[in-house]
């Protein structure tokens, strides 16, 4: 099926008509109507995604940067990067690409800093390049990606992945931010010995913030089941009033070795201050001097792992959140797909150019899709809220990350449904969507998750003789992901 750019779009419902006139020029612009939604459908959405993702100007800083040069990852010549300005950076690329983002492809789906990617920077890459060297290294990724969907190549790719796997994509993120949401609330721990997680302290419910994120699913959960107009909206709210009383009478504080039970990010108090001017000095601080300094094959590797992470991350969060929006067709494409997948790659650019890390579709927007949200404007507000966050980053510390935990899993639950999409019957489609399915939690990753799928349907429709059936694009992605999940052995072979 071709690609409905001109925005001739299936309808999930039809709206009201007719619209006040102060109202038609963003009908035209945004195409609310033809999508059944209405600009306060799509302010809320924006609203409520912006609240789900507020962390990332929180905890991006904490990954890639820090107050001091012993609590901040350090590169290979000590340099390190001061949370402030990451922050300050952090919210102005997520704000200007989102709101590209829905002017350009006219899609409710949010962009900040990747966090996979930006961990992969601070753990790996610089320990063997300076700061401005990996983002050279993440801007070179960006281009590629970029060079991509131009041309097309990017769009032919996502269109040769079959429909069941397109569906297992859905479900794997489902269950993947669900388990993001639960992991982050403390509701899921490690354990010391014995299975690899439990339920919160020793198979109990030990924290107050647990339990907030506890009282949080709950009243998310009913306004969903009872089609609260905002429901998402009014219990991220309502829950984060609730954590700011109970943290004003239990004092419970920040989380700590000294204070294992204590509000895993942000402490939900009232800030001091609410206006804070940016620092915008790493704006530009990027140096493409990785291949000199640890040679052409090591700098390509680095790119390359990038580039899956990012690549595949992207396409499955944007399938999945466009059919949980109800905006994909039944071979899982949706409109605008390949000015989307354009202004995704351009946030690699935008990343590596801001010291932001890598930008990229953030899942969490399944948040403002869950609460109604279909349309570009839905983007136009959440990058709004990001650049205004830019003034007021001490505000975005008040929502814990224990309330946001509570939207997630909801969301997910949501996008679980699409399994119903899947013919377990048909074993060579059932074991390719259940790799698909279980790995993304299981591994973090929603490209190892992709990777995993692909491969299997390759190998199992091969072996079960309708290897004919298989896109020939198909083919050349499984056997990058080979070479993607066997990159270790790989770069010590050819160094060798």
């Amino acid at each position: 099926m071709t690609l409905i750019d001109d925005e001739r779009e299936r309808t999930p419902e039809k709206v009201e008509s007719p619209r006040p006139p102060r109202l038609r020029l963003l009908d035209t612009i945004f195409h609310l109507t033809a999508r059944g939604t209405t600009v306060e459908r799509e302010l809320r959405g924006g609203l409520v995604t912006f609240i789900a993702m507020a962390y990332i100007v929180v905890l991006n800083p904490l990954i890639l940067g820090g107050f001091s040069a012993d609590a901040a990852p350090l590169d290979v010549e000590g340099g390190w990067l001061q949370a402030h300005q990451v922050g300050a950076m952090t919210a102005l690329a997520a704000g200007v690409l989102t709101i590209a983002f829905g002017v350009v492809a006219n899609l409710p789906f949010a962009l900040a800093a990747g966090l996979g990617i930006n961990s992969f920077l601070a753990v790996t890459v610089v320990g063997e390049v300076t700061w401005p060297e990996a983002m050279g290294l993440v801007l070179i990724n960006g281009v590629l990606i970029v060079v991509l969907a131009v041309t097309g190549l990017r769009e032919a790719i996502f269109n040769a992945v079959p429909r069941p796997l397109k569906a297992g994509i859905t479900v794997g993120i489902g269950l993947f931010i669900a388990f993001i949401g639960f992991v982050d609330s403390g509701f899921v721990t490690r354990t010391p010995g014995g299975p690899p997680v439990q339920m919160g302290d020793g198979g109990s419910i030990a924290s107050i913030p647990t339990l907030i994120f506890v009282v949080g699913l709950i009243t998310m959960g009913t306004l969903v089941a009872r089609k609260v107009r905002g429901g998402l909206l009014i219990g991220l709210v309502s829950t984060t009033v609730l954590a700011v009383v109970v943290e004003a009478f239990a004092h419970v504080g920040a989380q700590s070795a000294d204070n294992p039970h204590g509000w895993s990010l942000n402490v939900p108090t009232a800030p001091s201050s609410l206006f804070s001017v940016p620092d915008l000095s790493l704006f530009g601080q990027v140096s493409f001097g990785a291949f000199d300094r640890i040679g052409p094959l090591a700098a390509t590797m680095l790119v390359f792992t990038l580039f899956f992470t990012n690549f595949f991350d992207a396409m499955g969060t944007m399938t999945g959140l466009a059919t949980q929006a109800g905006l994909a067709d039944e071979d899982g494409n949706f409109p605008g797909i390949k000015r989307a997948l354009v202004v995704e790659g351009a946030g690699a650019v935008v990343g590596g150019g801001t010291s932001s890390s890598s930008n990229t579709v953030f899942v969490d927007s399944a948040a403002g899709v869950g609460e109604g949200a279909r349309t570009g404007l839905a983007s136009v507000v959440t990058g709004g809220l990001f650049l205004v966050a830019m003034f007021l980053t001490p505000l975005t510390g008040v929502v814990p990350l224990e309330v946001a935990a509570s939207a997630l899993v909801v969301v997910g639950a949501m996008m679980v449904g699409q399994i119903k999409e899947i013919d377990f019957a048909d074993f060579s489609v059932a074991l390719p969507a259940f790799m698909t399915i279980v790995v993304m939690p299981l591994t973090y990753s929603i490209a190892n998750g992709i990777g995993a799928g692909f491969v299997t349907w390759v190998l199992i429709r091969t072996f079960a003789g309708r290897g004919r059936s298989i896109h020939p694009l198909l083919w050349v992605v499984a056997a990058g992901f080979l070479v993607y999940f066997a990159r270790g052995p790989v770069t010590v072979v050819l160094g060798g």
